[in-house]
């Protein structure tokens, strides 16, 4: 348990980014198999679409540190080389 002021301090911002962290990382997620599940389907419009709305996200929860840089930019190349595919 911390017991300085500066390390309580710590400790909250702590809890506050995991929250952020598992919530953002959730929604990457979802995000990710909403396109995987419309290439399996066939659906070349579909998985267009969501596509674009994956890279900004990814991109930004790199940004904010939740994944890392290069992870981000793995998926987004695995998944356009999917929908290209189509």
């Amino acid at each position: 348990m911390a017991t300085h002021k500066s390390a309580e301090k710590r400790d909250r911002q702590n809890k506050k980014h995991r929250e952020r962290n598992i919530a953002v990382k959730s929604a990457l997620k979802t995000k990710v198999k909403a396109v995987i599940t419309a290439v399996e389907g066939k659906k070349k419009k579909d998985s267009e679409n969501t596509l674009k709305d994956v890279i900004p996200a990814l991109n930004k929860a790199a940004a904010k540190g939740v994944i890392h840089k290069k992870n981000a930019s793995r998926k987004i190349s695995r998944l356009t080389k999917k929908v290209n595919a189509l």
